[in-house]
Formats: structure tokens, sequence, C-alpha cells
């Protein structure tokens, strides 16, 4: 089997599974509770937040777990929209947004909010003169990934920073879900930042939102004592230790790991550069970890079923995206509807090995042949 979906998910790092199976095992109190299994519990739940709040070189006080980064994405967005919706109800974001992105926007729109979308220039960045023209006096909130999960676009978020503040009412929320563990992330300059763990070889079902001290949200979840009053619930202890030994596992090596994958990806690029037939959509502001392309003429669903019976394992669009063809972010960059209509996603990581990236590169062209002589 060659795997090359990171950016859908990642297989979870056997030190993490020791860990949630550890924590389930010799913490059975809720951290919660007054008696001594509690506050045994409670003793790791804030040694794990401290931990976590090091690494990310944030305030522990700014830490709200969440079951992911979709449930983030609407805790910030729905959480800040109807907080301060006496202030404005302008929002802007972009075409290259996650669908848990785009979802609570809509939803928002029902009642009664504006959304913009800034266009996106030919290297794949932001408008910022766009962005600019777009700030109102109403606007509350500005929503722009720090890398989509398509293209692998890099934002950049200190002058997107930059621009907002001249505007103290509107905040910046950043999904960064897919460039924790991959690319450094200066928190200082984000109101509201979200992370999943299953993108950083963690388990599934746990995620954070980091917020500054000075945004106040309306919950998505009522009742119950928790970590924060901001999100109710038993806190999952397991999880929440499992997520702090992934960051531990990931963060200290993101640049020596960065360029490593960068060795693959340009290995992959320059092989696709040579069919005539392939347009690579990625730009030179697409993250090492994430190549997007086109292949003329042939449906992507049909290339990617054809390179699965071989177990090799890529995607056509971001795994929680609508079943339609199209890529909105694609369609963003390239304003072409074929392009859009036809890209695939390969998406890499440190445990990508070269060895898998040749055979996969051999697969690739018998697959590619194939399919070249049944459409002719």
């Amino acid at each position: 089997m060659i795997y090359l979906d990171y950016s859908a998910t990642t297989p979870v790092n056997k030190q993490v599974l020791d860990t949630f199976n550890k924590v389930c095992l010799d913490y059975v109190g809720n951290s919660n509770s007054l008696h001594a299994l509690g506050v045994k519990s409670k003793e790791l739940e804030d040694y794990a937040t401290k931990k976590i709040a090091k690494l990310l070189k944030i305030d522990e006080k700014e830490i709200i777990y969440t079951s992911g980064a979709s449930e983030s994405n609407n805790l910030a967005i729905k959480g800040v929209c109807l907080r301060y919706q006496n202030r404005g109800k302008h929002i802007i974001t972009t075409f290259l947004e996650h669908s848990s992105v785009i979802g609570p926007l809509n939803y928002l729109t029902k009642l009664g909010f504006e959304v913009d979308f800034v266009k996106i220039k030919d290297d794949g960045q932001v408008d910022l003169e766009h962005l600019r023209s777009l700030m109102r006096d109403d606007t509350i909130l500005v929503s722009i990934c720090a890398v989509d999960s398509e293209i692998g676009l890099r934002q950049p978020i200190k002058e997107i920073r930059n621009i907002l503040n001249d505007y103290p009412k509107c905040f910046l929320h950043v999904d960064c879900t897919q460039a924790i563990g991959k690319i450094e992330i200066d928190f200082s300059d984000i109101d509201l930042a979200s992370i999943s763990a299953h993108k950083i070889y963690g388990l599934k079902g746990i995620g954070m939102l980091v917020k500054k001290e000075k945004v106040l949200l309306e919950p998505l979840i009522h009742g119950g004592k928790s970590t924060t009053v901001y999100r109710s619930g038993t806190p999952p202890l397991a999880l929440i230790v499992s997520l702090m030994k992934a960051l531990e596992l990931i963060i200290p090596d993101v640049n020596k790991n960065y360029k490593y994958v960068l060795r693959l990806n340009e290995k992959i690029i320059n092989k696709l550069k040579e069919y005539p037939d392939i347009h690579i959509n990625s730009t030179n502001n697409s993250i090492a970890h994430t190549i997007n392309f086109s292949i003329k003429n042939i449906k992507p669903e049909t290339f990617l079923h054809a390179l699965a019976e071989k177990e090799v394992y890529i995607s056509t669009k971001s795994a929680c995206s609508s079943s339609d063809s199209m890529s909105n972010a694609v369609y963003a960059l390239s304003k072409d509807r074929t392009i859009s209509n036809s890209s695939l996603r390969i998406s890499l990581s440190y445990l990508t090995t070269e060895e898998e990236i040749d055979k996969f590169l051999e697969i690739f062209d018998n697959v590619y042949q194939k399919l070249n002589l049944r459409r002719n």
C-alpha cells in the first residue's frame, strides 16, 4: 500500500495511542470530581494543558478543547458572530475554506449576516488590496485559513493581521488544521485558531480552538462543568493528553520534516511536468505537503479508482467536500472550470519514503498510459 492522502487523515502514532490507552486505564476519575481520583485526573489535565500552551507559545487560558477542527471552526465563527452581532453582521472569507467554515457562514446568512469573499491572486494568496476594500466598520469577523486543504496555499496571516489592526471591532479567525505540524505558526497574530489532532498523527475526536482572552463567544454546547465556560461536557482526559503527546512529537521537528517532504514534492512535481495533459494547480505558495494537479480529458474519479486498484491512495478534493466534481478552491485560483472539474490531490508526510514515491510514479505512469490508450 502507498498512502498519499495525509491531508485527509494521518495514521495514529503508536506513542500517541499508548499514551491514550495508559490514561484510560490509570486515570478513571472525572477531572471535575472533588475526590482523590478526580484531583489526580485534574493534575494531569492541567499538566497537559500547560505543555500544549508551551509547545504552541500561547497562554493555557487560551485553550478550548473540542471534538476536532469542524467543531472549532463552528464555535469560532458562530460564537463570535452571535456574541458580537450588535457591532455588525459583516463577515469576510475566501473560497479556499473548508466546508466546516463555509457551512456555518451559510447558516449565519439565514440570520441576516452578510458574507463577502476576498479574491485569490494568481499566486494563490489572498488579494490584500481587495481585502482592504471589503473591510467595513460593521465587519466583525475575517476567517481565512493558514493553509487550505486542497491546494496547500499558504496565506500571509501577518499581513492580514496588519489590515485588521485598523478595525479593532473585527476579529481574525484562522483555520490552522492543515498548517499545524507542517509549518511554523505565530499565534500572536490570530484571535481564534482551529486545530485537529488527526492531522498530526493523533486520534480522531479531539481538537482545539485557540481563543485570545479578550474574545468572548456564545457557546455551541450549554450546560455542565468542563475545562472552559465556552464548551460544556466531561473533559476527555485521555484524548487531551494524547493531543499533547501528538504535538510534543511533531512540533520540534517541523522544519526538519519540511525539508525532507520538500525533496519528495520536487521529485513528483518534476515528473508531473513531463506529461502534456497535466496541469499543476499548486503554486510556489503551496506548502510542500500538498500537490494539486488536473489531468485533461480523464475524470479524476476514474484515475483515483485506477490507482486504488494498485493500492495507491490519493484524493480528488478535501475528504469533507461535497461529492460534486468541481473544486471551488481550484476554481478560485484558476478561474477555469475544466481544470477545476478534474483536480486530484497528493498529500505527503515525513513518513512517506523515497521508495514509495518511486513506486508511485511508476504506477502513476502505467495508469496514465492505460487510460490515455482507452480514451484514444
